[in-house]
This record gives structure tokens, sequence and C-alpha cells, in this order.
């Protein structure tokens, strides 16, 4: 039996192919879906312009690709909240894990510290103290999350509204979402538990573990 001969070239273009193929198969993005899964704030609105406000929000994170989030993309927050502080916890199977703060009107997580096998449950608790503003809106944005991929544009299903209503106006409170409909349920709660400080060993934590489950989908088909 003879076995037909390939050309260099032949062999160079399969070679490419595979490459790019193990490329894409390792950096393809983990689409999730943001999902509102408790909210409080003090005091209880509607809110008075010019009042101090302080809102927590417990969002779970659903993944619907590899991971339960990309690694190559970022969370972006907002707030219409004047002189905003903001304490970010990450909470992965319970427990909390990575947390950072920031001020102003946007702050952002890093997809490294979010990015997990789609085994654990992942969630954030956000925590936003501000002033709110003077305004003639029936409502006022606590708080809008959106999921930006690496050319800038927002991911579908991660869009998070959180909008009080505003004293003296005829609006009510409301929270809005858009999320990818998917079979994982939804943790029944988020301990409001946080971490003083943001440790290195967790960002290097997570950043391996990224890592791994990179690794991991390359050596084995997906079962989802």
């Amino acid at each position: 039996m003879s076995f037909p001969v390939r050309s260099p070239e032949y062999a160079g273009a399969v070679t490419i192919l595979l490459l790019t193929a193990a490329t894409l198969l390792i950096g393809s993005p983990a689409f999730a879906a943001l999902v509102l899964t408790n909210e409080s704030f003090s005091p209880v609105p509607p809110l008075v312009a010019g009042s101090g406000q302080h809102a927590v929000s417990s969002i779970t994170i659903i993944p619907a690709g590899a991971t339960t989030f990309s690694r190559y993309h970022t969370l972006q927050m907002q707030t219409n909240l004047m002189n905003a502080r903001w304490n970010i916890q990450v909470i992965v199977n319970g427990i909390p894990a990575a947390q950072q703060s920031a001020s102003g009107t946007v702050a952002f997580v890093n997809g490294y510290l979010l990015s997990y096998p789609t085994t654990s449950d992942l969630a954030l608790l956000i925590t936003i103290d501000g002033t709110v503003p003077d305004s003639s809106q029936a409502t006022v944005n606590v708080l809008t999350t959106e999921e930006i991929d690496t050319t800038g544009a927002v991911v579908p299903g991660s869009v998070v509204h959180v909008s009080p209503a505003v004293a003296g106006t005829q609006s009510t409170t409301t929270v809005t979402f858009s999320a990818t409909p998917s079979s994982r349920p939804v943790p029944a709660g988020v301990p409001p538990t946080q971490v003083p400080g943001f440790t290195a060993e967790a960002g290097i934590a997570a950043l391996g573990l990224a890592g791994s489950v990179a690794i991991t989908l390359f050596r084995r088909p997906q079962s989802r």
C-alpha cells in the first residue's frame, strides 16, 4: 500500500490551519449573562436630591461559553451618583475572592479576575456610596453594568440597570436586565461578606485559574 506524498507547502498550510484552530479554541470568548439577584438601599427610595445614598447590588454571572467570563473582556460599571466610592467583591462558590475599590462615575473589573471553570458559581457584590444629584429626571441611575469585548462593544445579555425613583416624581424604582436563557440555576443568595484590601495572592490565583481553564479546553472537548 502506498501513501500520497505531500509537498512541504501542503504540510505548512495544514500546520497553520491547526494552529489557527487551536488559537481560536483557547481564546474564544465566554459570553456571560448578568442577572441581578438582590439589591438594597439606605436610605430606602425614593431618593432625595443632594442626600447621601448607600446601595448594594448582588449580581450573578451565568456562563454561556467556555468559562464563567472571558478573561479578555472587561466588566464596566457606571453610576450617576456624585463623588461615588465603589467596593467590588468577587464571590466564587459562596466564598469571597478578589476585592477592589474605585472612585468616580465609572469602575472596571478585569476579565482575568472573573474567569473560572463553568462548574463554579460566580457572583459580584457591588457597593456604591455617593450623593444623589440634582436632576429633573424621575429616576437616577445608581448602577449600570456592561461586559465589554475586545472591540469595545457591549456583549448582549450583560446589561443591568438599577434606577431608583426620585422623591417628588410619579415614577417607581426600575430594575432591568437582559439575560441569555440558561439551564444553570441561579444561586439562592450571596453572603454579604467583604474582604478588606485587594491582595496580590487573589489576583495571581485568578490569573492562574484562568490559564488552567484554557489548557483544559485545548486538551478535551466541551461537554456543554
